[in-house]
């Protein structure tokens, strides 16, 4: 039996109050819901801590809900409009494109159809499809509702490998051909030309079905089908198509060979041609398909195809689709994408114009189910001197994260058994909710785009990692947020979208900033609004670490959707393929941001070090802590060391670390006030980024750089920046008299006028 669940995604992460919010919502097992606005005080449900806190919210919205469940429609392909029928296949015609299948065997894929099927086993097709059959060969179908033929090549397909195919149908003779032939080159294709497979095949038939024009888009890398929804795209690809066509007539062996070498389609006959390197730029590529033939039949990307993407061509000297877009035709395609799951709104609220600023949700009730749709609220003009930055990028990197259940050495590194919750065996349940960046598509490879406008687990308050059973980004963040609204200081809440929307003028009204424990994922206009803020005498309070690390991506259309390409260096569950190292969103460089010149340590006085899932420690000051310039931080802060409790693996310095190193360009008159050096165990292994040749002693116990690092500096125009150097230390503010002391400390001085240091 399906696991019964109500769940659901908000049209925006943030809004001001007085704007208006969608929500989405969808359910099994449950056919009504009550819904309430709550807001967010604390998610931990650890009994050391404050517990699960919310506090409802009278609203207009709030009431009984009648639920039903919601389709979506996973993986990318394109769709080509043909309200005209110039596809319609009875007339005769040539099909033909460039092709680097992944998954050839994993069963029938669609790759330039305008195919429907039946809507039993028993009923004909219609349409024709070039594609690949169950067994992996390059086929052609042709139907037309009443009867259909499938003609396949003799030869498999070899996954990974670069092929021209192209498939005919003549009119007056009922003769199908098919064509298959290599293009290797020394780069292109996982395997070699001097491997002696046999990969071409001419093959040419006779049929005696005549097909007939299906009425339906032309699409790329699926065909037409039916679910329990009703119509949908199946019979998904993976893998890319580089430059294709359709030509209105039989193109001969000669035209194909020709073809096949990179020349042009005829213009005898000629109805698309579809350049998939047309509509580069040097600030990125959209979803459209550009067709450059005679009639102007473009097609538009569903769930995001990936753009800039090695072709059947690519040389190998050119890394990047700016230096030689023609080289990068090729456009990646996923059977399990999702990017948007297009449901349909179940309810709308507009905020009321005084709604404080803060953390909220839709909670949703029904039938023993219980489920928050989490949105975050800033004031419709800001009020605070404070403002809480919500790493909302980095929450969408880890949503839905699926590898810590089947990576199987996650238990080897975190030095913990899983610890599963339900979410998790739901997010089993529904692949097509999509994954996270960290995880792999069906066939191997990294997840490059992720988004909210789909259910994303990681976004409720009760949220643990399965892979340590502590809370992760945002449910940790709630923490700060719980330790700020005891204090008493108003706050604003800001969002990693409105940074990179608005840049510094999202930092200027307030004296100051702080970031949430897990700050990883940056895009550069956000890195450029930070330094910006605190040149200009902007205060930031770093209450986390492994922040400022990650470069993305965002395309203003779209700022539910993030792109992520993980390079060759920094802590990643995968890599890019050579030469796919540039984003297609904004045609910038992807990978860590210290590989870009500008390393955390610049702007935040730290940078990443060390992570460790086994236990978290205390720290223990320094010379600097009693130095009279900065002694304030620590008043009140009684003996040695501090923080030895925490909701975070029982400690204020762990999970992950970051350190001061002037090498990296931490402000040569930065304070080192405390650290966590040498009691980290060897699950906190040394960076690896970091280390270019492996050698014994990297280790927590034994490498001197395995620490978290409290640190304190000014900034020109009298701004400043406080540094934690550990996740943990956020999860520790409910619970540890200490840390919350210098965390107020720090905070008071900053609002207060005047310079930061004595």
């Amino acid at each position: 039996m399906p696991m019964p669940y109500v769940t659901g995604y908000c049209e925006k992460l943030g809004l001001k109050a007085g704007e208006t919010q969608t929500f989405m919502i969808s359910g099994e097992g449950v056919e009504a819901v009550d819904l309430h606005i709550v807001r967010l005080l604390h998610g931990d449900e650890n009994p050391r801590g404050p517990g699960f806190v919310e506090k409802e919210i009278p609203a207009s919205c709030n009431g009984r809900l009648a639920v039903t469940q919601q389709f979506t429609q996973a993986g990318s392909y394109i769709a080509v409009p043909d309200a005209a029928n110039h596809f319609a296949p009875g007339a005769g015609f040539t099909v033909h494109a460039f092709i680097w299948p992944t998954t050839p065997d994993k069963g029938r894929q669609g790759l330039i159809s305008q195919w429907v099927d039946g809507k039993t086993p028993a009923e004909a097709g219609l349409g024709f499809s070039l594609g690949i059959d169950p067994h992996g060969r390059l086929s052609l179908r042709l139907g037309n509702g009443a009867e259909q033929t499938e003609v396949a090549a003799t030869t498999p397909l070899v996954a990974k490998v670069w092929y021209f195919v192209a498939a005919s149908y003549d009119a007056g003779t009922h003769t199908v051909t098919l064509y298959q032939e290599p293009v290797i080159n020394a780069w292109n294709s996982l395997l070699s030309r001097i491997v002696p497979l046999t990969h071409e095949c001419h093959l040419a038939t006779r049929t005696s079905v005549v097909p007939a024009g299906a009425g339906e888009a032309l699409l790329f890398a699926g065909v037409h089908g039916h679910g329990k929804h009703g119509p949908c795209v199946t019979a998904l690809y993976n893998g890319k198509i580089d430059r294709a066509g359709f030509q209105r007539r039989v193109l001969g062996r000669a035209e194909l060979d020709s073809l096949r070498a990179g020349g042009e389609p005829p213009a005898d006959g000629c109805i698309a041609r579809w350049d998939t390197t047309a509509g580069y730029t040097d600030h990125g590529i959209g979803d459209r398909l550009v067709d450059v033939g005679p009639l102007g039949l473009h097609g538009e990307g569903y769930n995001r195809p990936v753009r800039a993407m090695t072709g059947w061509n690519w040389q190998g000297r050119d890394d990047c689709f700016r230096l030689a877009p023609a080289q990068y035709g090729g456009i990646y395609f996923n059977d399990d994408a999702i990017i948007d799951c297009h449901w349909k709104p179940s309810l709308s609220w507009t905020l009321p114009s005084d709604l404080p600023s803060g953390v909220y949700a839709a909670r949703l009730r029904g039938n023993g189910l219980e489920d928050h749709l989490t949105f975050f609220v800033r004031p419709a003009k800001p009020k605070a001197k404070v403002a809480m930055l919500m790493p909302t990028a980095s929450y969408l990197a880890y949503a839905n994260e699926r590898f810590v259940i089947e990576a199987p050495a996650v238990e080897v590194l975190t030095a913990h058994p899983l610890v599963l919750q339900d979410v998790d065996y739901l997010l089993a349940e529904h692949p097509e909710w999509g994954r996270s960046s960290y995880d792999h598509h069906n066939d191997g490879a990294g997840v490059c785009y992720v988004s909210y406008h789909r259910p994303v687990m990681g976004l409720r308050p009760r949220h643990r990692m399965a892979s340590t059973g502590v809370p992760w980004q945002f449910a940790a963040d709630m923490s700060i947020i719980w330790w700020l609204e005891q204090s008493g200081i108003e706050w604003d809440c800001l969002t990693d979208e409105d940074l990179h929307r608005e840049g510094k003028a999202a930092l200027s009204p307030y004296k100051v900033v702080l970031n949430g424990t897990h700050s990883e994922y940056y895009s550069e206009r956000m890195m450029d609004a930070t330094e910006d803020y605190l040149a200009e005498g902007g205060r930031v309070m770093y209450l986390g670490a492994n922040g400022y690390y990650w470069v993305v991506a965002f395309r203003d259309d779209s700022p539910w959707c993030m792109e992520i390409r993980k390079l060759d260096s920094g802590s990643r569950a995968w890599q890019a393929a050579p030469g796919e190292y540039y984003m297609a969103t904004t045609g910038e460089k992807g990978g860590i941001w210290r590989n870009r010149g500008r390393p955390p340590q610049k702007i935040m006085g730290v940078g990443f070090t060390s992570e460790g899932m086994d236990e978290s420690k205390p720290y223990r000051k320094l010379p600097d802590a009693v130095a009279p310039a900065v002694s304030w931080v620590m008043r009140g802060v009684q003996g040695e060391v501090f923080g030895e409790t925490g909701l975070g693996l029982d400690g204020a310095a762990g999970l992950e670390l970051d350190r001061y190193d002037r090498a990296w360009g931490t402000p040569p008159h930065t304070w080192l006030l405390a650290a966590s050096e040498g009691q980290h165990s060897d699950h906190y292994p040394h960076v690896g980024e970091e280390i270019m040749f492996n050698y014994p002693g990297l280790a927590g116990t034994q490498d001197f750089q395995v620490r978290g690092d409290v640190t304190l500096f000014t900034t020109t125009g009298d701004g400043a920046v406080f540094s934690t150097g550990s996740i943990a230390w956020g999860q520790a503010l409910p619970v540890n008299a200490d840390i919350a002391r210098i965390t107020r400390n720090v905070l008071e001085r900053f609002l207060a006028d005047g310079p930061v240091e004595d």
